[in-house]
């Protein structure tokens, strides 16, 4: 029967306090907006939500309902240990019962979180469980109401267990009195169940016990059970019943008050219950600005915050070597110790300098990303590393007067190093007052196709084909099912023409979007003053066991309950730089203060124009290559600017920067202000500065007005861009420039929409970028060994960066066992790098360590039988030394070949050498002839290839040698692949290749990433390399067909296809191919001249 919902403006006769929202984690479908909205329509006052044993949604459902006008309630659906939360052994103690539990005031709402958090890091055994020791203690101002399902007095009466019931029911009464109820529900289509009301009835009229009716709510129609069924089988595995839908299906959809009252016509209380339950349940919680507290940060001196702050940087102007009395300095350092006074954030300041002055002081390299090295007082207090006066950054992009918005500065460590700073602020702060920020993963476009066909039973293909019809979103708008059909021609037929297609799109347009599990924040991590679970609940991550909040970073900070949140952010190649420094320190003897080196270093410069940009920060690949060698950039600006416009959008900016560099007879300026703006960069537009400035000194824009442009800018929606033009365009006639000028203008302005890159940031990641640069120019082993350790366990990368080590004439050598240590190493007084031992597949940190160690204190080892005598670890065994044997870590002392045939004789007399030392014995092979006590039997020869697979298995690449070295005579007569990019880069003879219109070269498949065509057909990208580069390929589908056999990695190859070149990238389009060997008639058309040859 349809339902007709309660006109709003009646007086409400039924509130739903049993409801669940997608924050049941794949349990429930409805978003708190919807369920905020659906009680509005039915006129009900008031809502409640109790999500199952967590509060994940709690901040979400609130504000949702305060945006609706109803009053919010903030429950709990709590599951509930058969014993005491302590005891956990299966079956007996997974959790069956459930207890729904509402918070009255403000104090009910903290003993809500008290008990979540503690269900999570005492309870937790398949579920998050509470018990009856936790509910004594945490019973103030809850409402506890027994479920009609899972309740122990229903499952107990349900059980024909009628004294259990009662004593459970007992039991409650005595600890929330006049709190407890007994709830009852209507559910004729579930066998049992009302016969189980009626018993729960005459219990509470036997006892006295106050009834509530209630629905349990789990999705907003009875049409959406089956999204529901499909959430749970996405979660659990196994495929949707759908056997059972129809009207005698089971329903725990959203009910109107007329409903209700017509269900529970007979026990007219337990209606007028739940508004009774409503009236007495009045949290407020404070959110926003006006509830944002600071980390119990104690000042040492005495001092308030803002004088302390004034104290440190004034001391910090002289840290950094400037004078107090220039005018400039204290003009601007004065101005900002005033708004920070004013918008009251001394202490955030003194708290995130405390963090970073522990960093440096442990030696962590740092930096800062965004815009807050616009500030003068972070520079001077150690925060940044940028002087914003040197730079021209305004401090105003970070903190003006009129922001409403907090100030965020997010810091970046070395990603080695990152996590001891997050346990200094626990140490500091105290371990319950900090955790890392909890964040939702959700059921994306791609994904959720994927699972409701699987949950459907339908064949893996026919997810796979919808998903890859979806195409990606781009940065910060995600892709949606609706939109990819809008877009998809090809998606939209198949939506319209095929009925299983359509089912599985229908059915995940139901729960795209929707909360699939709570994970890590990459780097948010809040700091309260007072233990967190007074603020949020908190749960440990399943992967990691550390803490995170439940609630999300907008929910638990600024936008939310207004904790303090602090972004931790790793970076490789911070931690690349202070490995470097540290190994020029071991290897020269040479101190590199990196955070003050030269900013003019000729070298530097000299590399970049070269292009030789592998292993830097923000610098490397071919694009960016492509663009630094036709810059030849000459300082720190040129750098911080390829660092901003090397991103879509403003990209299209970049040759005219270089233009501009290179003629400065070109640079002019649109209008004579713009000339104090963007004077730096040659008059191109560079920065969301630039922009900002231009509607600021050109159209007459406060700083709040600016901030407000650049963010409807970056948000990209249509109808606020055409508005905030029209005001542009207003400002700008009203201060002087024709409508003409103001066209022009705003087309520049329009590429940095959603990609701008703010100065400050751009500054401080042009800083690094060029600490990298400096170090890899002038300290060219180490650093390289630096980023080849960083990138250990990544194949492609160290890949790369050994062909870069060939480049630049570094050796790089298999591990040696008295040359290697743990990490990759520079062989000192040659520009040699060794592998390290733990590099090595198979191969443990602890045995790696002994040996090491060893080594370190009785010096090399002299053979075989000197290095089994002395290793007694029990880390040295058959899968230990089989790996040190196949990379050759052994081959000073003898063959790999007769290694690996002796290798069992070799591990016993290891274990001999052990157990005589231990037990002081006789050596088995005493009464054996020997040669120095070790004796090897001869053993078969192992081939070279077969040596070569060892390495590239058990370290990832090809060391001692190349699998193409076997046909240096067939490479020889066709394109070499580096040649290929040689004339690329140099544009050698391109016009006659392109003229004859094909290429044949030949190399060794890296690579292959098939790829399925919009008519289902397979295709691939194919990399093909030589020793010392390579390229790229495709192969369409006949191609592919014809060929598969030979896409594999490892397959060496001749080519002969189209060459194609795209931004400066050359990649072929494959005709033929066959597999590579001696020059025969049969492949003579696999024949051609070498580019080099025109």
């Amino acid at each position: 029967m349809s339902e007709t919902p309660t006109s709003p403006a009646a007086e409400p006769e039924f509130v739903h306090l049993h409801t669940h929202s997608m924050y049941s984690l794949l349990n429930a479908v409805p978003r708190p907006k919807e369920l905020a909205a659906a009680a509005a329509a039915d006129g009900q006052t008031s809502l409640a939500i109790t999500d199952a044993g967590a509060m994940y949604g709690v901040i979400d459902f609130y504000q949702a309902c305060q945006k609706e006008g109803i009053k919010p309630i903030l429950g709990l659906d709590a599951f509930l240990s058969p014993r005491t939360r302590f005891d956990k052994e299966n079956p007996t103690d997974r959790p069956r019962s459930r207890l729904v539990l509402l918070a009255k005031t403000f104090k009910g709402y903290q003993n809500l979180i008290e008990l979540v958090t503690k269900s999570n890091t005492e309870g937790f055994y398949y579920k998050p469980r509470i018990d009856d020791e936790l509910l004594e203690k945490n019973k103030e101002d809850l409402i506890c109401i027994i479920p009609s399902f899972a309740g122990e007095v229903a499952q107990a009466l349900k059980d024909s267990l009628p004294e259990r019931a009662a004593e459970r029911l007992d039991w409650y009464k005595k600890t929330f009195g006049e709190d407890c109820y007994l709830e009852v529900s209507h559910h004729p289509e579930i066998f049992g169940h009302q016969s189980n009301q009626k018993l729960i009835k005459e219990l509470a009229a036997e006892t006295n016990t106050q009834l509530v009716a209630a629905h349990d709510v789990y999705y907003m129609k009875p049409e959406d059970r089956l999204a529901r069924e499909t959430m749970i089988k996405i979660q659990s595995g196994g495929v949707v019943d759908t056997s059972g839908d129809g009207d005698g299906a089971e329903d725990f959809s959203f009910k109107t008050q007329s409903q209700m009252k017509e269900w529970f016509a007979d026990v007219p209380e337990a209606l007028s219950n739940t508004v009774k339950i409503a009236d007495q349940c009045n949290v407020e919680i404070t959110l926003g600005m006006d509830a944002w507290v600071f980390p119990d940060y104690v000042i040492d001196s005495g001092r308030e915050p803002d004088d302390e702050l004034h104290v440190t940087a004034y001391e910090g102007v002289k840290w950094r070597g400037l004078d107090i009395n220039d005018k400039e300095v204290k003009t601007r350092l004065d101005y900002e110790l005033d708004v920070i006074k004013m918008k009251g954030y001394a202490k955030y300041f003194l708290v995130v300098g405390d963090l970073l002055r522990e960093a440096r002081e442990r030696g962590i390299l740092t930096t800062i990303r965004g815009s807050v090295a616009g500030s003068f007082t972070t520079y001077v207090l150690g925060i940044t590393n940028v002087n914003p006066l040197e730079y021209r950054l305004p401090f105003e992009r970070f903190l003006n007067p009129e922001r409403p918005s907090a100030p965020d500065i997010d810091m970046d460590f070395a990603d080695n190093r990152r996590d001891e700073i997050i346990e200094y602020s626990k140490e500091k702060y105290g371990e319950d007052k900090v955790a890392q920020i909890g964040t939702f993963g959700t059921m994306a476009a791609k994904a959720a196709v994927r699972d409701v066909a699987r949950a459907l039973g339908h064949p893996y293909s026919t997810g796979d084909r919808i998903s890859k019809l979806i195409p990606l979103g781009a940065q910060g708008f995600p892709m949606t099912i609706d939109r990819a059909i809008e877009e998809e021609k090809e998606l939209k037929e198949l939506y319209k023409k095929d009925a299983e297609s359509r089912e599985v799109i229908d059915l995940a347009k139901q729960i795209e979007g929707r909360v699939r599990h709570i994970g890590v924040h990459a780097a948010g991590v809040v700091i309260s003053p007072v233990p967190l679970n007074q603020y949020v609940p908190i749960q440990p991550d399943s992967k990691t066991g550390k803490f995170v909040t439940q609630y999300e970073m907008h929910s638990v900070g600024e936008d939310g309950v207004g904790l303090l949140k602090f972004d931790f952010l790793g970076i490789k190649n911070l931690a690349i730089l202070a490995d470097a420094v540290k190994r020029v320190k071991a290897i020269r003897d040479v101190d590199v203060d990196i955070e003050n080196i030269p900013l003019d270093d000729q070298l530097t410069f000299d590399m970049l124009a070269r292009g030789e940009t592998m292993g830097l920060f923000q610098l490397n690949g071919t694009g960016m290559t492509s663009f630094l060698k036709q810059l030849k950039p000459t300082t720190i600006h040129d750098i911080n600017a390829m660092v901003a416009l090397y991103r879509p959008g403003p990209m299209e900016m970049i040759p005219q920067y270089i233009e501009r560099k290179h003629n400065p007879s070109l640079v002019t300026y649109l209008d004579p202000r713009l000339e104090e703006i963007i004077e730096r960069s040659y008059g191109v537009i560079t920065y969301q500065d630039d922009v900002m400035m231009t509607s600021i000194k050109l159209a007459g824009y406060s700083w709040l007005e600016a901030d407000k442009l650049r963010k409807a800018m970056g948000k990209k929606i249509p109808e606020v861009m055409a508005a905030e033009k029209d005001k542009l365009f207003q400002g700008l006639i009203d201060n002087g420039m024709t409508e003409k000028k103001a066209e022009q203008l705003w087309a520049l302005i329009e590429p940095f929409a959603a990609y701008g890159f703010n100065k400050a940031h751009a500054a401080s990641y042009g800083r690094v970028a060029y600490q990298t640069a400096y170090m890899k120019a002038n300290f060219p082993v180490e650093y390289m060994s630096a980023v080849l350790t960083a990138d250990a366990g990544d194949t492609d990368r160290i890949s790369d960066s050994i062909h870069e080590c060939e480049r630049m004439e570094i050796d790089v050598l298999p591990p040696d066992i008295n040359e290697s240590f743990s990490d990759f190493s520079v062989v000192p007084g040659t520009q040699t790098i060794r592998f390290g031992l733990t590099t090595i597949k198979n191969f443990g940190e602890g045995i790696a360590d002994f040996i090491i160690a060893e080594r370190k204190e009785n010096g090399p080892f002299e053979s075989m039988q000197n290095f089994l005598e002395r290793i007694h670890d029990r880390g040295l065994n058959k899968k230990s030394m089989e790996a040190l044997i196949c990379t050759g870590a052994f081959d000073r002392f003898e063959t790999r070949d007769l290694l690996y045939g002796n290798l069992e004789v070799m591990l016993s007399y290891n274990k001999e050498q052990v157990a005589e030392k231990e037990a002081n014995q006789d050596s088995l092979f005493g009464g054996m002839e020997e040669v120095g006590g070790l004796t090897l039997y001869p053993a078969d020869d192992i081939s070279k290839e077969q040596k070569l697979i060892w390495e590239k298995d058990l370290l990832g690449v090809y060391v001692s040698g190349h699998p193409l070295d076997a046909f240096k005579e067939d490479l020889g007569k066709r394109t070499a692949v580096r040649d290929i990019r040689t004339a690329v880069d140099k544009n050698i003879a391109m016009e006659v290749v392109k003229m004859k219109g094909q290429l044949v070269t030949a190399g060794m498949i890296e690579s292959v990433k098939e790829l399925i065509t919009k008519k289902g057909d397979k295709m691939a990208f194919v990399l093909l390399s030589s020793k010392d580069s390579n390229v790229e390929m495709v192969t369409f589908p006949e191609c592919f067909e014809t060929h598969r056999d030979m896409l594999v990695p490892g397959t060496c190859v001749a080519i002969k296809g189209k060459l194609s070149i795209r931004n400066d990238e050359p990649s072929i389009l494959v005709d033929k191919m066959k597999r590579l060997g001696p020059v025969t008639e049969e492949n003579i058309e696999l024949e051609t001249a070498t580019i080099s040859s025109h």
